[in-house]
């Protein structure tokens, strides 16, 4: 598994490696063995399943506060996104500074989006399939999100934020201005 750190060092980009022959190709998607022994010791709990039937759809930007805060390692088995992950831990060097990755079933790559993120994606092409595991179970007295085209966070999403598809959540989500964080920087 090939592992690199974005700009904001916590989120990581892990790509399996892929075994092809004549049949396709198999791919170990998560070790727990291997993730361990590069520093990322986490037990997954639940993993979920989207489909966005179009391109264009954002899911996001969303997360979970304590005491059932989520991390997520987010693939794609069909299609392609943008990856976001916005980091929103008081007292980091990079609060409000956000990073994206492309994901999507040709290359392979996962976003790990550690506990203190808010975490969102737009499908890049229709009936696009992501799948993620969590660390820990949904709680809807726990689910947050914030508005994904806030100015203040400036994301480049790489479509038009006007022609977004988005769930009645979404569309009605609050300013990051208005957003207290429940998640503080844990220094090294």
């Amino acid at each position: 598994m090939d592992v690199t750190a974005t700009e904001i060092p916590d989120v990581l980009i892990l790509t399996p490696r892929r075994f092809a022959d004549a049949r396709g190709f198999f791919s170990e998607t998560w070790s727990a063995r291997a993730m361990a022994a590069v520093g990322l010791d986490v037990a997954f709990v639940q993993d979920n399943h989207s489909r966005s039937t179009q391109a264009g759809t954002v899911r996001g930007l969303h997360y979970q506060r304590p005491p059932h805060a989520q991390g997520k390692l987010v693939r794609v088995a069909r299609g392609r996104i943008r990856d976001v992950a916005v980091d929103v831990r008081v007292g980091s060097p990079s609060y409000g500074r956000w990073v994206a990755a492309e994901l999507s079933a040709e290359n392979g790559a996962q976003l790990w989006a550690p506990r203190g993120f808010l975490h969102g994606f737009v499908t890049l092409e229709p009936d696009t399939d992501v799948i993620y595991k969590v660390d820990d179970f949904y709680s809807a007295d726990c689910d947050g999100a914030v508005r994904f085209d806030d100015p203040d966070l400036a994301i480049d999403w790489g479509v038009d934020p006007q022609a977004a598809t988005l769930s009645d959540k979404d569309a009605a989500a609050p300013a990051f201005a208005s957003f207290r964080s429940p998640f503080a920087f844990a220094h090294p």
